[in-house]
């Protein structure tokens, strides 16, 4: 009977984020919006604290690199692109992919027509408008495979540092920038360009995607058996989260706009995210799939001199969490 009243307690104090929780710090890698309902919604909906977690979900923004936070201790886990994942690991950061809830990805390079540009090999001699931060590893891999040098010479292209913003097309400053499915591609279509005057170069048409927005930890902590138990709970309850976003895609906006303390994103444009951003989710229970992987990996491989990582990373993802999590 002790054993049962005691274990009716603890359940108590749990569910209600008592003194038992177990605090997780998770990292986004951009601002509070629909591309991270998923979480929010865990959260709002107490995904999180039915395990027994105490969840606090930092936003991320231009001047925040998940990979330099989780370096300096500053989250448990980090929401990131393999790409910049596995770039850091080659450079001495061990990352590890614990979970992949995004199954596709949303990025692309969009285009004015009025500029030339119709296939990728118009590309040469033209500014285009590249994210870096980690962000930039995907285009400079496609670049190498096109046989196109980045340094702004003639047979090459010139790269644009590109602000968080679609300006450089808008003025006409670049033939091309960077989008993603679920964001900027909007932003240029309500600044009042039509897609008739857009050509859209995606990453997966392309065959040069790489995968997005997965889970990462560092590789020591996965040592500690407790630690490996808490970041089940929370693949588990993130997982929960984000099913219930695609399947309820503009509640999930609300409930990111009630999160979003800067009060910059607007109900419309979070609604239309999220319906894009749960087209990239669908089809991923949460499990990393290895040809996924490998297909990342050789890309980014694959630019000669210009390569994103040089060898074949040995230990950058574990199926320990998600197959614990999944049952």
């Amino acid at each position: 009977m002790k054993k049962v009243m005691t274990g009716t307690l603890l359940a108590g104090l749990l569910a209600a984020g008592g003194a038992w929780a177990e605090d997780v710090t998770l990292q986004l890698k951009w601002v509070t919006q629909a591309q991270f309902a998923g979480y929010y919604v865990a959260k709002d909906k107490g995904f999180y604290e039915e395990e027994g977690l105490n969840v606090t979900i930092l936003p991320g923004g231009p001047d925040v690199a998940p990979t330099q936070v989780i370096a300096g201790g500053g989250a448990d886990v980090v929401v990131d692109w393999m790409p910049s994942a596995l770039a850091a690991r080659e450079k001495g950061l061990a990352l590890v992919n614990i979970a992949q809830p995004f199954k596709s990805s949303g990025m692309q390079l969009t285009c004015l027509k009025e500029s030339g540009v119709t296939t990728p090999a118009d590309f040469k001699g033209k500014t285009l408008g590249v994210w870096f931060g980690g962000n930039e590893y995907p285009f400079l891999n496609w670049m190498g495979k096109l046989g196109l040098k980045t340094d702004g010479s003639p047979d090459g292209v010139t790269v644009l540092k590109q602000g968080f913003n679609v300006d450089p097309l808008l003025q006409k400053q670049a033939a091309c920038i960077s989008t993603m499915t679920y964001n900027e591609y909007w932003q240029v279509i309500d600044a009042g360009i039509t897609p008739e005057q857009l050509v859209n170069f995606n990453y997966t048409t392309e065959g040069v995607a790489t995968l997005e927005d997965g889970l990462y930890v560092m590789e020591d902590k996965l040592s500690d058996a407790a630690f490996q138990d808490k970041m089940v709970k929370f693949v588990r309850a993130s997982m929960k989260g984000w099913k219930w976003a695609e399947e309820n895609p503009d509640e999930a906006a609300m409930i990111v706009l009630e999160n979003d303390e800067t009060g910059a994103q607007t109900e419309a444009h979070q609604k239309r995210m999220m319906g894009e951003v749960a087209k990239l989710t669908a089809g991923s229970n949460g499990a990393l799939d290895e040809a996924d992987y490998q297909r990342t990996v050789d890309a980014l491989m694959s630019g000669g001199s210009d390569a994103v990582i040089t060898k074949a990373p040995e230990g950058a993802w574990t199926h320990a969490i998600t197959d614990k999590a999944l049952q």
